[in-house]
């Protein structure tokens, strides 16, 4: 008995490794062999002309206003920053530059500050717009409409006093790096435009590169990794994130302006090599090149800021870089060297996610769980209504009540417990391992410890799955020998045994489909 009980639940667990193989797309990045290598570590940018009064970061003392920026349909508040002379007036003839905001940023007062800061101390006039938020959310948001919102910024910066407005320029970090080439494309009398920890590629593969750079930093079992093409390349519940394939190529293509390319070295989440690499070929892809300038800060996070001081504060020659290319135009545009700074190293090409096949759906995925769930609910909760109104209503006895067959009331419990407590600890588990991966953190206990517990219970479960195989089997062949005998007797047990059945194949299927019965360890 023990050793068919073992065949049937090693049966089982090859059956859910394979319908989970099947079920998705596998995942496996390609290495990057060939590595950018900077023409110097020293970031400092060339091409100034020796005769230029170029302001240095902290040389002015700064003015900030509040400002409010119409838009289509809608009102904004932005902070603007004014270099000021001996004679506390704003300077003159000054270039201007609108900050872009990267997605979880949008207060004019609280974003940017270091670095609007101190470029304006430097001479450069910045304005930082609150950002757009009726138009804004999680589930939907248009780019080229957020470019549009943007281009007001601009426009009001050309008319404040003190502002070159043939040198009005546009800085973008992070996702507001997708935003500002549709503005220079759309505009091309934007001076220049500065991208900062842009992506290039779109959201879907950026956010697939995020995911398998932080966990394997986090230092998550191989298994794990399947999940990155099933979570981030299926169509998630609810629709909408139509976003997520957003392509900037086609706008950087278009770029007419010099362009100042930057990234941190310490940046995990952004393909830092590739990234430099498609701005200068897309750039140039019309064969009137936007001058294109690179640098690579070492140490620098995703904001380009390093450990000083006791916290986190941008890294001390980023600012004065930025400031010189913006001022030294035209000649820091196209001034040797192009790439300098910090060696990168990229591990993996940030490629196009594997669609998943039969749940490419998220609605599915989310409805089997639930199904799943609800179905090992509704028997056990009919026949427990059926059984109270039997009893205090019809008053019948219970000799003739709904029954299973011996030993199946407890296989199907522990099956029904064990698909429900895999799941809730799969959830339990990826959520603790996110929390690590965005804290840039390691623990053993829990990304090691945590995935043999979650794959324990998915066995145990399948040994209940072997016992309930089991005890039906024994009841059919005592019944076929004459036995009065049957796996269920009375329709609220045939329910439950059905319903039973039903949700904790629609749990075990969606645990495989999600990696937790993977062959090998």
């Amino acid at each position: 008995m023990v050793f068919r009980t073992i065949a049937t639940t090693a049966a089982i667990l090859v059956g859910l490794a394979l319908t989970g193989a099947v079920a998705g797309p596998q995942w496996d990045p390609v290495p990057v062999t060939d590595h950018l290598v900077p023409a110097t570590e020293d970031t400092a940018i060339g091409g100034v002309d020796p005769d230029a009064d170029l302001g240095e970061v902290g040389e002015f003392e700064v003015r900030e206003t509040a400002v409010t920026i119409p838009l289509d349909g809608a009102v904004v508040g932005g902070l603007l920053r004014q270099p000021l002379g001996d004679d506390g007036e704003p300077l003159t003839d000054r270039p201007g530059v609108v900050y872009v905001h990267g997605a979880g940023t949008g207060k004019a007062s609280e974003a940017f500050t270091e670095s609007a800061t101190a470029l304006a101390s430097a001479g450069v006039v910045t304005l930082v717009p609150d950002k757009r938020l009726d138009t804004y959310t999680t589930r939907d948001r248009d780019y080229v409409a957020m470019a549009a919102d943007y281009q007001h910024s601009v426009d009001l910066l050309r008319t404040i006093d003190g502002v070159d407005p043939e040198q009005v320029g546009v800085y973008g970090e992070s996702e507001g790096t997708w935003i500002v080439p549709v503005m220079q494309a759309k505009d091309p009398t934007i001076a220049y435009t500065v991208l900062v920890s842009a992506p290039v590629v779109p959201p879907r593969q950026q956010a697939a590169f995020a995911v398998d750079s932080y966990l394997r930093n986090t230092g998550v079992p191989q298994q794990v990794f399947r999940a990155i093409p099933r979570a981030v390349g299926m169509q998630l519940p609810g629709g909408g994130f139509e976003y997520a394939d957003f392509d900037v190529r086609p706008w950087l293509e278009q770029q007419t302006a010099p362009v100042l390319v930057v990234y941190g070295t310490a940046d995990p989440s952004m393909p830092i090599e590739q990234g430099a690499r498609q701005v200068i070929a897309d750039t140039a892809v019309n064969g009137d090149d936007a001058p294109v300038t690179v640098r690579y800060y070492a140490g620098a996070n995703h904001g380009i800021n390093v450990a000083l001081d006791g916290g986190m504060h941008l890294h001390p020659d980023f600012a004065r870089d930025v400031a010189t290319w913006i001022q030294g135009m035209p000649g820091t545009a196209e001034a040797a060297p192009r790439i300098a700074g910090d060696t990168p190293n990229q591990l993996y090409v940030a490629s196009a996610v594997p669609q998943p096949r039969w749940w490419g759906n998220g609605d599915i995925v989310v409805g089997a769980v639930i199904a799943g769930a609800g179905l090992l609910v509704l028997g056990p909760l009919v026949w427990g209504v059926h059984a109270l109104v039997r009893r205090t209503v019809l008053r019948r006895s219970s000799a003739v009540a709904p029954r299973l067959a011996r030993g199946l009331r407890s296989s199907l419990l522990g099956l029904a417990l064990g698909s429900v407590a895999t799941m809730a600890a799969l959830v339990v588990y990826l959520l603790a391992v996110a929390r690590l991966a965005l804290d840039y953190q390691r623990d053993d206990l829990v990304v090691q410890g945590g995935w043999i517990v979650v794959r324990l219970l998915g066995v145990a479960t399948a040994v209940a799955a072997a016992l309930v195989i089991r005890r039906v089997a024994d009841a059919r062949t005592e019944r076929r020998a004459g036995g009065d005998v049957a796996v269920a007797r009375g329709w609220p047990a045939v329910l439950t045994f059905w319903c039973t059945l039903a949700g904790s194949l629609a749990l075990l299927g969606t645990l495989a489909y999600w990696g937790v019965y993977q062959l090998g360890i």
